[in-house]
């Protein structure tokens, strides 16, 4: 007797879900759109050339080189390939006067905004200060209050910003040796060159929080935001080669870009220049933060698909990678998903055996030879990308 009541129960159940499963999708879709739409910190607006940061701004994407700032034509090469990649702010090292002496020619031509990355000689950034974008000092390693005085004067001079990078592995001794090598030390270590800055009557400033680990580097920024307005540059130091990088940076980027933290944003990778663009772009609009260009729904391929997927796949994401509008298009295997991710995609296929479907906002458009289907396909996705683009 309890049997059938449970089992008389679990019917109505399904009936009810049934018949309003259309509801249930409403309602499912109304929550998705409502943790979507993230709302950021607000945070003092400060401006790094022509780029915007902070503010409400749009979430900029950095770089930095790795050709020796002395080689002008190797870093003019390198920075116009950031260009291409669709990075917005680009930052060099800077060694000796040398650098220095080159960097002036280099930012003469460069398309970017360039960002001088100090340590150790405070000279160097007064002498850049005169013709730079921005200026990065190591507190750990720029030396005393009148080294710093003198790099603020500089930039105040002409109204260039200075980004306070406190990184784990190089903090003042002072605060090492009273909080030990961690995010206790790191905070200090912002809170007293903050105080510094401002006490010499300078604010526009940037400040990054950087460790080599993900979960240290999200709690380095999570405990500083409420204590300051400026805006945060996010990044992972040290994350490694392309693979661990695109890991850790997704991770800490991603946690706290949902959280609403981050006006600008470095995916360091060893020996990259347009993969550290492309991974923190993709952040950016997996992430829901900043959508721009092309999102791709793709099953995981099983033994169900009766189609070449794989090579559909290859051929759409190389075709789709100008577009910069921001679109969601599906491409899936088989009818188990095909039609439901159709039905959230600006334009889906939905492969069977030997044909199947192109879709557009939820509506056939056509029913093709598999042969067929990707030329179409991306013909309505160009389609569709021109008329956001209008």
């Amino acid at each position: 007797m309890n049997f059938d009541i449970k089992f008389t129960k679990s019917l109505r159940s399904l009936a009810f879900i049934m018949q309003n499963s259309q509801t249930f999708a409403t309602i499912s879709q109304k929550i998705q759109r409502k943790k979507m739409n993230v709302k950021r910190v607000k945070t003092k607006q400060i401006k790094v050339g022509k780029v915007l940061v902070g503010g409400g701004a749009p979430i900029s994407v950095q770089s930095m080189l790795f050709a020796k700032t002395r080689d002008i034509a190797g870093c003019l090469e390198q920075i116009n390939r950031l260009y291409f990649a669709g990075a917005d702010i680009v930052r060099l090292a800077c060694l000796d006067m040398a650098d220095a002496r080159a960097l002036k020619e280099i930012k003469a031509q460069s398309p970017l905004p360039l960002v001088v990355d100090i340590h150790f000689n405070h000279k160097l950034a007064v002498y850049c200060a005169e013709f730079i974008d921005a200026v990065r000092i190591n507190p750990g390693n720029i030396g005393s209050k009148e080294n710093i005085k003198e790099v603020v004067q500089a930039c105040k001079a002409r109204k260039i910003p200075i980004r306070i990078g406190v990184n784990h592995g190089s903090i003042e001794k002072e605060f090492a040796q009273q909080y030990g090598y961690g995010v206790e030390a790191m905070l200090q270590s912002a809170l007293y060159n903050i105080k510094l800055l401002e006490d010499f009557d300078f604010t526009d400033i940037k400040i990054s929080m950087k460790c080599s680990n993900a979960q240290d580097t999200i709690e380095a920024y999570e405990r500083l935001r409420p204590l300051c307005e400026y805006p945060f540059h996010l990044g992972v130091t040290e994350a490694g080669t392309r693979f661990h990088s695109t890991i850790k940076s997704s991770i800490a980027l991603g946690n706290l870009l949902l959280k609403g933290i981050g006006d600008t944003v470095r995916v360091s990778m060893t020996g990259e220049l347009e993969e550290e663009i492309r991974v923190a772009k993709a952040i950016l609009q997996d992430s829901g933060v900043q959508k721009s260009g092309v999102n791709i729904i793709s099953c995981p391929t099983c033994g169900r698909i009766q189609s070449d997927l794989v090579k559909a796949i290859k051929i759409v994401e190389e075709k789709v990678a100008h577009i910069k509008a921001p679109l969601n298009i599906s491409v899936m295997g088989c009818v188990v998903n095909a039609l439901g991710e159709a039905k959230g995609a600006d334009v889906a296929i939905a492969f069977g055996k030997n044909q199947g479907l192109v879709i557009r906002h939820g509506e056939v458009v056509a029913k093709l030879k598999e042969s067929e289907l990707v030329e179409r396909f991306l013909q309505e996705v160009e389609d569709e990308a021109k008329s956001k683009e209008a």
